[in-house]
This record gives structure tokens, C-alpha cells and sequence, in this order.
């Protein structure tokens, strides 16, 4: 610590006028360390100075001030300003509005490829429409957790789903972390918050015959194909319509899961490979699924020849009329069509991956085997998914371990009577 100006450790006695005070002039200092202070008068301003040198972000040396009309005053917050940078808990950024503050963190820190193109998109969306409008005008330093509270329940009286409220939620705090990593400030509020409780969207899967009847109302449609490799290896729909022919090792029988794509505003149809390195699997393919996805290929190479010279060859499995990836959306319109067509209720392409899983757990699968063949990252994500299978299965296990018991217990009842007997 440099020796600070004016004697500072011998404030002027009470009741006695400063007359050195008017005469005194700031003391520059050049090249000062981090951490490095001083206290001085400005006549200017008629007051006192406390200074204490910092780093920023960027780790560009500055100087923090705060005025007093004291010396006094101004010692005690020097020496208070000098222990939060001991403690790491001085804020060495100026403040600004939580609008300027998240905008350059979005687009300087968040963006891609620090995040997926998709990922970003909908931030982004929250974030203008949103976040920015009720938030924006307030200053960092004062955002409070009482203005999340009432950010929330204004979006939930908008009716905006617990969900979506809970990601801009985790937006937020992960945008504050930063916030106090870059001292701009002390605590991260979203820490004094709940967000609303999650309730997941309820399933509607499809019973054995159900999935039997809907294949049977697909059989020669142009999704066919589609649907009977979701109900088989519960892939996701982006997986699904990302998926290539090379994808496919016709000898050995199996698909590699490596990319899936989505339509992102103003991005079109994006590409991108798996949440989790999970994501990226290989699933074995029954023959008969083989057999069709070798007839497919055959109706799309005459697609191919119809096109001419408008068709764009991408190796895509299930493309558009011209070769190129099918939208998302037209996927959902044939699909609930033809679950009208079956008099199925209605319900999202996902679900069949939700059907999928859920016979195969019925049907006394291992959980650990259907959390690999649908790309989670860990099996607890499968059993709390799919818990609402699982009771009947611990009814199987406990009948079963009930009747070995039982027979055992038969078996040295009538040991010990043959015993007696003797």
C-alpha cells in the first residue's frame, strides 16, 4: 500500500478550521500497482477523494473513487475499499442497465459456437420479447429478486408455461454468474429465487395395438418408413430427418445416430450432432426394418430420376420431393392426419418415442438397455421419464422373488416332515 496524501492518518482536530484545506491540490499518480491508494482533497470539488487502483475485466489497471466530505470519511472507505479487493469482492466495473449489460453478454460471451445455433435462437427470443422489456430499464447493480418474482408471475398470469419461465430462469443466473466473475456485481439475485416448479408435458403413448393399428393405417404412405423406425428405436424426429444413407451399415444391421437438424428462425435448417455424447449411438436394426429401409431407397432413387435436374443430392434418408431436408413442420402435418385417419388422439411425433420406451419397459426390458438404445445420458433420466412403468415391473420382480421364497419354503416343510417321519 503507497503512503497516502496529507498525512491522512491525523485528521484535523474538531472545532478547528481547516485552513490548509482549500489550498491543497489532487496528487496524480502515474503507473500505480493494483491495490495501491491514496486520499486526497479536491478544491474543485470540495471534497475529499478516496482512491484505490484496480484491474478490470480485461485486466486494464484503473482507478476507483468515491467522495466524502471528510477526510475521515474518506480513510475509512479507502480502507473498506482496499479489503473487498483482499476479498475479491470490489465491484471494478461501473454499473449499467441489466438491457446493456445482458445484450453485450449475448452476444459477446453466449453466442455460438459457445452454445448450439438452435440454443441461441430461442434465448434470443426470450430474451427480446421477454426478459428486455420488463427487466431491461432496471440498473444491475439494483436488480433485485424481488423484480424476478414479479417478472415471473406476470409471465405465468400470461400464461407462458412453467418451463419456459424456469429456462429464462437459468438464463439469467448463468448470465449474473458472469456479472460477479467480471465484478460488475456482488451477489447473483437469481440464487434468493425460485423459479416455478417444472411439470413435464403429459405423454400420450400409443398401447401395442394402438402402434399395431397406426402402421397398418400408414402401410404404403409416404411416411411409413418414418414411423416404424420411431416406434423401433425411439429416435428423435430431428435425428430421424437428419439421419444419411452412410449412416447405415447394411452388413452388420446397425444405424449410427450422429446428427440431428431442426428449423431455426431466420437460420433455415440447421445441423447439429447431439446434446450428449450419449446422443451419438448405434442401434441395432431388426431385418425386416432393414429390408424396408433398402426398399425406400429404391422409391427415392425413382424420385430422384423424376426431379432431374432440380433434385440436390445430400444423401439424406428421408428428404424433401427434391433431395433436400424435409421441414419439420410438414413432418407434423402428415403425421396428424394420419392419426386422424387412424381415429388416434391426437399427440406429438416425441410421443412415439415415449411409446416406444414405455412397451419395451412393460414388457420387462432393463431400463439401463432402453436408456442406451434412446441416447440418454444417465439411467436415472430414463427411470424418472418412464417411472409410471416401473411399479408394474416391481410388482413382476416382487411375485417372482414371493414364489422362489415360497417354493423354498415347500421344499424344507417337506424335508423336515421326512425327517420326523423317521
Amino acid at each position: 500500500m503507497s503512503t497516502t496524501d496529507h498525512n491522512e492518518q491525523d485528521p484535523q482536530p474538531a472545532g478547528q478550521p481547516d485552513q490548509a484545506k482549500k489550498s491543497r491540490k489532487p496528487r496524480k499518480s502515474k503507473g500505480r500497482g493494483a491495490g495501491e491508494c491514496s486520499v486526497f482533497y479536491r478544491e474543485d470539488r470540495d471534497q475529499w477523494i478516496a482512491q484505490v487502483t484496480v484491474e478490470d475485466s480485461s485486466g486494464k489497471k484503473k482507478k476507483k473513487q468515491t467522495y466524502h466530505d471528510t477526510q475521515k470519511e474518506a480513510i475509512a472507505a479507502r480502507n473498506k475499499m482496499l479489503h473487498e479487493l483482499e476479498q475479491e469482492t470490489l465491484l471494478t466495473e461501473k454499473d449499467v442497465t441489466v438491457r446493456r449489460f445482458l445484450e453485450d453478454w449475448f452476444e459477446n460471451v453466449q453466442r455460438p459456437p459457445t452454445v448450439r445455433v438452435s440454443t441461441y435462437a430461442k434465448q434470443r427470443t426470450a430474451l427480446v420479447k421477454h426478459i428486455l422489456p420488463a427487466l431491461g430499464h432496471i440498473s444491475l447493480r439494483k436488480l433485485s429478486p424481488d423484480h424476478l418474482n414479479r417478472f415471473y408471475t406476470s409471465k405465468l398470469n400470461a400464461r407462458l408455461s412453467a418451463g419456459y419461465i424456469r429456462n429464462m430462469h437459468f438464463l439469467l443466473r448463468k448470465a449474473l454468474d458472469y456479472a460477479v466473475r467480471t465484478k460488475k456485481v456482488i451477489q447473483n439475485v437469481c440464487g434468493q429465487v425460485t423459479p416455478p416448479r417444472y411439470s413435464a408435458p403429459e405423454q400420450h403413448v400409443l398401447t401395442e395395438e394402438q402402434a399395431r393399428h397406426l402402421l397398418d393405417v400408414a402401410q404404403g404412405h409416404r411416411l411409413e418408413v418414418v414411423l416404424i423406425l420411431a416406434l423401433v428405436t425411439g429416435m428423435r424426429r430431428g435425428e430421424i430427418l437428419g439421419l444419411k444413407w452412410p449412416d447405415i451399415d447394411w452388413e452388420k444391421g446397425v444405424l449410427y445416430v450422429r446428427r440431428t437438424v431442426g428449423r431455426v428462425e431466420k437460420h433455415g435448417m440447421v445441423l447439429s450432432e447431439p446434446k450428449t455424447a450419449k446422443g451419438k449411438r448405434q442401434i441395432t436394426l431388426p431385418d425386416f426394418l432393414i429390408d424396408l429401409l433398402e426398399l425406400h431407397r429404391g422409391h427415392q432413387l425413382e424420385a430422384r430420376q423424376q426431379a432431374g435436374s432440380a433434385w440436390q443430392d445430400q444423401d439424406i434418408v428421408f428428404c424433401s420431393s427434391v433431395g433436400t431436408f424435409m421441414d419439420p413442420s410438414h413432418l407434423r402435418v402428415r403425421f396428424l392426419k394420419l392419426l386422424r385417419n387412424a381415429g388416434l388422439s391426437h399427440m406429438r411425433f416425441h410421443d412415439l418415442r415415449h411409446s416406444m420406451a414405455t412397451i419395451l419397459l412393460a414388457r420387462g426390458v432393463h431400463p439401463k438397455v432402453v436408456q442406451e438404445i434412446l441416447g440418454h445420458s444417465d439411467v436415472s433420466i430414463t427411470l424418472r421419464v418412464y417411472g409410471h412403468v416401473i411399479p408394474s415391473m416391481h410388482e413382476e420382480a416382487i411375485n417372482k422373488m414371493g414364489g422362489i421364497l415360497k417354493k423354498q419354503t415347500g421344499e424344507k416343510e417337506r424335508h423336515d416332515c421326512q425327517n420326523g417321519c423317521h
